[in-house]
């Protein structure tokens, strides 16, 4: 018998991604909405509500594993007091419903697998390399991803195996990162953010949903790992690149940082900011990466 896998964030750009990927190897894909959405044979759909604290249990009784998606958006709205309590709860609520639902019901998991991010090493520009064993950052990104990841290691209490992907910029087509740029470069208003230096740590959404399978099936993973390709991108390089496929200028303006704070606010620092960071650790489990290569990724992502 098949095997389930239960999505939080499931209905989102990596969650549908990642949903195919999980068919194309043999699992049955159960996700968890906020609306009612018609079953498939493949895929069932489970009601839950985070602000009424609300969760179909079948959803959890029913899983071998759980791979945990959800949360809001870093870089969708000003962070406002209210947005950042956002943020961090619609990433470590999902992880405490699951876990009470786990723990009254006795219901033990072949494994639990939760996104993180990079932004655990915090918004900072430096050359230096951040491995898995860099210390969290006590910045807002470093804090909010630190307490995600210690939400997952309550899980261990339970005898589950839990595994966090730290997961860069996200390329992918017509969705994610690059369909809130590509329209700006796409008209000829592309532009470097800041001083251009800062690293932008990248996969491509085919490779992370390879990560997450590889994650729940091999029973070495566990704790932290970087999902990012490591050929050192920073905003500069990103951006000509890009600017280059639609035929444009290879001197690109520069969008001052001054100007960025006063119309983003703190959230400046996510794109302002970026370090480098090695994926050797999810490389020797064997893992090999696909999309290294930035311009053709841009490419295939683009066409």
């Amino acid at each position: 018998m098949a095997k389930n896998v239960l999505l939080t964030g499931g209905t989102g750009f990596i969650g549908k991604h990642l949903t195919n990927v999980l068919i194309d190897n043999g699992f049955t894909v159960s996700v968890l909405s906020r609306s009612a959405r018609e079953n498939t044979p493949l895929i069932t759909y489970y009601k839950w509500n985070l602000k009424s604290n609300y969760i179909n249990e079948n959803a959890i009784l029913k899983a071998d594993y759980i791979i945990h998606l959800a949360g809001e958006g870093i870089v969708e709205k000003r962070w406002s007091k209210r947005r950042k309590r956002i943020l961090l709860e619609s990433r470590t609520k999902p992880i405490d419903l699951i876990f009470s639902v786990l723990e009254k019901n006795e219901k033990t998991l072949d494994a639990f697998v939760s996104a993180s991010a990079i932004g655990i090493y915090g918004a900072i520009t430096s050359h230096k390399i951040c491995t898995e064993n860099t210390p969290p950052a006590n910045d807002f990104l470093g804090t909010t991803c630190q307490e995600w990841e210690n939400s997952v290691d309550k899980l261990n209490t339970l005898g589950i195996r839990t595994a966090k992907i730290r997961t860069g910029i996200v390329f992918g087509k017509d969705q994610g990162f690059l369909k809130k740029i590509v329209p700006s470069f796409k008209a000829g208003f592309g532009a470097v953010l800041g001083t251009g230096k800062q690293y932008l740590p990248w996969i491509h959404v085919e490779d992370l949903c390879q990560i997450y399978v590889k994650a729940i099936v091999d029973e070495r993973l566990e704790g932290p790992y970087n999902a990012c390709v490591t050929d050192n991108t920073t905003n500069s390089r990103f951006s000509r690149t890009l600017s280059n496929l639609f035929g444009y200028a290879i001197w690109l303006p520069k969008v001052p940082s001054f100007v960025l704070k006063i119309v983003l606010g703190e959230m400046s620092e996510a794109v302002l900011k970026g370090q480098r960071v090695s994926s050797e650790k999810i490389q020797k489990t064997g893992f090999e990466f696909q999309f290294t290569d930035l311009e053709k990724v841009l490419v295939s992502c683009l066409n």
